[in-house]
């Protein structure tokens, strides 16, 4: 590791001032800070942390993950491998852990504490407490990953606890996941020994779950926010709230990451100190990363960044070392062998057909930016005694297709979606990550299926002859490819999307939350159609 001085216009966080220095860096660590008299060079802050994200959700290996993010200033991500976790068990976190060290990035891993997230739905692993004994005695995982499954806590159930417990045995954190959570409820859920939250919809339940010991984490995703609606949180609570990104596209992740929250939030008169803050400093010490916070000693992880409103990354520093400058990633695409867990046959057209056993049906109504989706009971388009989707009011058929084992597909309706032609599918479906696909007729769902099945994973936009596709082999999740080339392919498949209709500002994000029953209020998973309120099955058809 080279040594080397920078001087520039030092942010003290803690001190809540910003004076000029020179900074030292020896052997990958801040040797000394000197402070000087004047300085006409950039500011120095500590590097950002995305506090809670599913690099799977990227559609990149996390080697591939980090080249986009250190760009925009991103040092180190708390990361789930929930979604690895659910195809390939415990596996698929190793795989994450070992292809994020091939690379200068600090990617922090947690233990996935709801594999399968819920008994509703196959996936292709289980994760039980054993495993998580395993998983949480390994140094290189920090902390018990998002406990989704809030029923089990608040009835104590004996898995669910002991998994808690052996967190708090290990002296590790434990990640929250109770969205709509209130009152009574909340502080059950808290009391269990639960520190996060990242699903607030509202500031009085963020403040709520404040007051029960929780930390917030702010969200901005690529089809999940809650920015606008928790940012009124700061100043008064900057050590209790952290920002995350939670599910982020590759194209997404090209144009920002945790920048893009610091640049919202400081335009919104938040001072850049108190976001700097939330972004930087509050994640290392909540789970206690091995991450430099600019100080005398610390690893040499830091940004040179252009002014404190716009947040322009020049460069950025991972252990004393140069991994981007001027928007350029300087960490290399790495070659990784993965694995993959895909069992089913070509479907055929005639699978997806639906007998009509009603005039009216129980419909999920999409909500553009947000997981929750409303239910709506509506009159269904009838042909032939068949239920058949309906352009002209925009509700569409919607089917979840086992990828583990060959089964009847799940088929129900879905509003919102915006599709005029052909279909859309994705092997990305929370939380077990079957194939979802929402289209006009059985014949482009069809081929929507097939063509992902063909693939072994991804995403694809069909309709007549053409289709467009990025395949996904690692684990029906990631593709091992470049990524750049990922983001670039990724960009095609949406713009098809959207050509076919769809309105969405992100159609497969929206599309891959609609399988995940730990949302409310109505989602379909590969055993029928379920409501995340009541936690139970329910029937399609209405009389």
């Amino acid at each position: 590791m080279e040594s080397f001085e920078i001087e520039g216009q030092l942010v003290d966080i803690d001190a809540g001032s910003i004076y000029p220095v020179s900074v030292s860096v020896e052997q990958g660590k801040i040797n000394h800070i000197r402070k000087l008299a004047a300085s006409n060079g950039p500011f120095l802050v500590p590097g950002f942390i995305d506090a809670h994200v599913h690099i799977e959700s990227s559609m990149l290996i996390p080697s591939e993950f980090a080249r986009l993010a250190v760009v925009h200033g991103t040092v180190a991500t708390v990361s789930d491998p929930h979604e690895i976790g659910n195809v390939l068990g415990v596996q698929g976190v190793y795989f994450m852990i070992e292809n994020s060290k091939k690379v200068n990035f600090k990617c922090y891993f947690g233990a996935p504490s709801c594999v399968p997230a819920t008994p509703f739905e196959t996936s292709g692993a289980t994760i039980d407490s054993i495993d998580i004994d395993l998983l949480l005695s390994n140094p290189d995982i920090k902390y018990l990953a998002e406990m989704m499954n809030w029923p089990g806590v608040l009835n104590a159930d004996k898995e669910v606890i002991r998994k808690i417990q052996i967190a708090h045995r290990l002296q590790k954190p434990v990640d929250g996941h109770a969205p709509g959570l209130r009152g009574n409820q909340a502080s059950l859920y808290a009391s269990a020994g639960i520190s996060t939250d990242h699903e607030c919809f509202t500031l009085d339940e963020a403040k709520e779950k404040l007051a029960c010991g929780m930390h917030i984490i702010i969200r901005e995703g690529s089809a999940a926010r809650n920015f606008d609606a928790l940012i009124p949180l700061l100043p008064e609570y900057q050590d209790k709230v952290m920002f995350c990104s939670d599910d982020k596209h590759p194209d997404s992740l090209l144009n920002g990451h945790i920048n893009k929250l610091v640049t919202q939030a400081v335009a919104t008169g938040i001072d850049p100190l108190v976001a700097l803050n939330v972004a930087c400093q509050n994640p290392v010490r909540h789970y206690g990363l091995e991450v430099g916070l600019l100080k005398e000693g610390d690893l040499a992880d830091f940004l040179v960044i252009r002014d404190l409103k716009e947040f322009e990354v020049l460069k950025t520093y991972i252990n004393g070392i140069l991994v981007s400058k001027f928007g350029k990633s300087l960490i290399p695409s790495i070659k990784s062998e993965y694995s993959n867990n895909f069992h089913v046959d070509l479907k055929k057209q005639s699978e997806f057909k639906l007998k009509a056993l009603g005039k009216t049906a129980r419909v999920m109504v999409a909500e553009d930016g947000q997981l929750v989706t409303t239910e709506k009971i509506l009159p269904i388009k009838i042909v032939d005694g068949l239920a058949v989707s309906d352009t002209e009011s925009d509700i569409l058929k919607i089917v979840v297709v086992n990828r583990y084992q060959d089964s009847p597909p799940a088929i129900a309706f879905i509003k919102n979606i915006g599709l005029k032609h052909g279909a859309i599918a994705s092997s990305v479906a929370h939380d077990s990550h079957n194939i979802i696909a929402v289209g006009v007729d059985d014949h482009s769902i069809c081929m929507a299926v097939n063509e992902i099945i063909t693939h072994e994973g991804g995403i694809t936009a069909v309709s007549g002859l053409r289709r467009e596709t990025l395949p996904l082999p690692v684990a029906g999740l990631m593709s091992p490819n470049d990524g750049y080339w990922v983001a670039e392919r990724y960009t095609t498949v949406d713009a098809m999307a959207k050509l076919l209709g769809s309105k969405l500002e992100a159609p497969f994000m929206t599309l891959s939350f609609m399988a995940l029953l730990v949302i409310p209020e109505l989602k379909l998973s590969d055993r029928g159609l379920f409501n995340g309120s009541s936690f139970e099955f329910v029937s399609l058809f209405q009389e």
